[in-house]
């Protein structure tokens, strides 16, 4: 199909060769030029017309037709990047210093809040164990000696002052027994059945959230401290998508608003979302303004970083519009062609078809861009247009290719 289509490409400009070939040195009746080169001062031919004869026509299939008015959707599209919040990730420490005995983890691993992540050695901890413990019998002895206390203010023997020492002295023991008993729960050990049996130098670092394992910064045998990253954790399942609008385009952006948006590295698979905040400041000095979206439905094969492009659906307008293959560019502007030669009539299949003996003949109109859906796109011409004007609808291609080969011609 490919060569059929070079072949046919190729004929149809070797005979708009031929033909401005013959008519070089005199004006053609169909083509119109202006404007001086500014290298030269000469004149350079740019062609705004360009005309056809009926077999020219034939073997491209050119169609014609009005334009058409057409619901399409129109949508803004913006970059941005995958998210997960604060309070979705979590990086792992140990309360205390200590050696890195066992890793239970590696990184990707799906992890429940409150499970182990890592055991260290701490001997630290055996004397914490050893006071704790060693509080029991100082809390009793400090009960009995209040206790004592009271009974000789009772009988009026004793002094108020030794009775208040003696409660400050119980509730100091309490207070620090507490205190220790809760760094104990901290580190993993269990404090109801603590006895001199039992101590343990080990302390287990456990996962203060669920989700999955992204880096794990130690190895066994690591020391680490209180300030030392031991591992991080993500829960991806409140992924969020942060996106960047442009100025011009925000009163266009609403909550609730819906989305589509691809990977930008893997645009196979589109994914949905939807607005729930939009930002009040520029993002780094720009003009573009962060939009917060959540995604919705199944996010697997999203990881936060990853960069995306989304189209967020805005309105649906009425609009004029043309097939999307009507459209050619050249040097940049959008150009539909405009048939101002030329009868024609719908042939059996619907289609406009030029049948006629006499030639046809095309301007070139500049247009701007609308939405593109279900292969239209609305064009708004920036020229004026009859009313009942038609337009190339297939093989504007062919006609900007003679156009531009027609235009080189005029230079040499």
């Amino acid at each position: 199909m490919r060569q059929f289509i070079f072949i046919s490409i190729s004929a149809f400009l070797l005979s708009a060769c031929q033909e401005k070939s013959q008519d070089h040195g005199h004006d053609s009746a169909f083509s119109h030029s202006h404007g001086p080169s500014a290298s030269t001062g000469e004149t350079v031919h740019e062609e705004t017309t360009v005309g056809l004869t009926v077999d020219q026509m034939k073997s491209i299939d050119l169609h014609v037709g009005p334009l058409e008015l057409r619901n399409l959707m129109s949508s803004i599209k913006a970059n941005g990047l995958l998210n997960v919040p604060s309070q979705n990730k979590a990086s792992v420490n140990s309360l205390y210093t200590g050696i890195v005995e066992k890793i239970h983890v590696r990184p990707g691993s799906a992890v429940s809040e409150g499970q182990a992540i890592a055991q260290l050695i701490s001997p630290d901890i055996l004397s914490l164990q050893e006071e704790y413990l060693a509080l029991a019998p100082k809390m009793i002895m400090a009960q009995a000696d209040l206790q004592r206390q009271k009974e000789l203010i009772a009988g009026q023997a004793g002094a108020i002052k030794n009775q208040q020492a003696a409660e400050a002295t119980l509730e100091g023991l309490r207070i620090r027994r507490a205190a220790l008993g809760r760094q104990l729960t901290l580190m993993g050990i269990g404090i109801d059945k603590l006895n001199t049996e039992n101590l343990s130098s080990r302390i287990v670092v456990r996962s203060p959230i669920r989700g999955t394992i992204g880096n794990i910064m130690v190895n066994i045998g690591s020391h680490v401290g209180t300030n030392t990253l031991i591992a991080d954790v993500i829960d991806n399942s409140q992924l969020h998508l942060d996106l960047y609008v442009y100025e011009k385009d925000l009163p266009h952006i609403k909550k609730g608003q819906s989305l589509t948006f691809i990977l930008t590295n893997q645009p196979g698979r589109s994914y949905q979302a939807e607005v729930f905040s939009i930002g009040t400041t520029f993002e780094n000095e720009t003009k573009a303004i962060a939009v917060h979206c959540v995604v919705k439905g199944t996010i697997q094969g999203l990881i936060e970083g990853m960069s995306v492009t989304a189209q967020l659906n805005v309105s649906n307008e009425r609009m004029p519009a043309l097939p999307s293959e009507a459209i050619v560019n050249h040097d940049g502007q959008d150009y539909i062609f405009h048939v101002i030669k030329g009868d024609h009539s719908h042939t059996q299949d619907g289609q406009d078809h030029a049948h006629t003996s006499d030639d046809f003949l095309f301007e070139r109109i500049p247009v701007k861009k609308g939405a593109s859906e279900l292969g239209y796109t609305g064009v708004t011409p920036l020229t004026e247009i009859p009313a009942d004007a038609r337009f190339v609808t297939k093989g504007g291609f062919f006609l900007l290719a003679k156009m531009t080969n027609a235009g080189e011609a005029h230079q040499h």
